[in-house]
């Protein structure tokens, strides 16, 4: 490689403009996302409360099962046995179904979130282009996929700002 080659190359990655956001700030700071964040908690609330009483009811019938244990003949155990074995399938089903990757709870919170996400996405965008970065990282306390960044190159109130002002 001759040295103008590498002089050039060294001269492409010094005009790289990196930025990053917390995208937690940004849901956190969002009117649109705390109303998400409402809507998902009023689905979810009514099935965790038909999840606690089922297995409040599973849990009851199982003591009560024990209980009379001694008092069944062998047929009568593997019956009982069997019904609380059908009961907790179905609790376990309904738990799958509602609180599942690919359950109802979830299809529901990305049809409420994915419009938020392509708002923010946009603002990001907006800014970065803005901003003239060519790269946006984020970094929240969860995911830390930018371990180091400069509070200089933080973008996250001017996206908040971006999507606050609507433009």
């Amino acid at each position: 490689m001759t040295a103008g080659m590498l002089l050039g190359t060294a001269g492409a990655i010094a005009q790289q403009r990196i930025a990053y956001v917390n995208s937690t700030k940004i849901f956190q700071e969002l009117p649109a996302a705390q109303e998400a964040q409402r809507k998902i908690d009023g689905i979810s609330k009514p099935l965790q409360d038909s999840l606690d009483t089922m297995q409040k009811d599973l849990q009851a019938q199982y003591e009560e099962y024990q209980k009379k244990e001694a008092l069944y003949n062998d047929a009568t155990k593997k019956s009982e046995q069997q019904r609380l074995i059908e009961y907790e399938r179905r609790v376990q089903q309904f738990r799958t179904e509602k609180f599942g990757q690919e359950g109802d709870l979830a299809k529901q919170t990305e049809l409420i979130i994915n419009p938020i996400r392509d708002r923010i996405k946009a603002a990001i965008a907006a800014v970065a282009k803005e901003e003239r970065y060519n790269f946006v990282f984020d970094k929240t306390d969860q995911i830390q996929i930018l371990l180091y960044g400069d509070a200089k190159d933080d973008v996250t109130y001017k996206v908040i700002d971006k999507l606050k002002r609507g433009k």
